[in-house]
């Protein structure tokens, strides 16, 4: 098993959704309203009224061989709108009760 991190602009919402939904990645916790600023290109999203956009963030547990198709689909999403802004990121998960 592995946890993905996914922090990404708000309006990425509901395709997000749909990725997890096709690829059946069913549980998730979702972190709705977050602020931040990407490490590479990234604008703030600070929610002020320089920087008016915020992002949002959830975590999933999800089986090794979903990661790739995963990782795969939110790629894609990133490079439709590169703009908006949307990372993810894997951790092994040692235990889960």
């Amino acid at each position: 098993m592995k946890s993905v991190f996914i922090a990404y602009d708000q309006a990425h919402h509901e395709a997000i959704l749909e990725i997890l939904g096709h690829l059946n990645c069913r549980g998730f916790t979702y972190l709705g309203t977050v602020q931040g600023r990407g490490s590479v290109k990234g604008e703030p999203h600070y929610g002020t009224h320089a920087w008016p956009s915020l992002g949002s963030a959830m975590i999933t547990i999800v089986a090794d061989d979903r990661i790739k198709p995963l990782l795969q689909r939110l790629r894609a999403l990133d490079e439709e709108k590169p703009r908006l802004g949307l990372r993810a990121f894997v951790w092994n998960v040692e235990e889960s009760i």
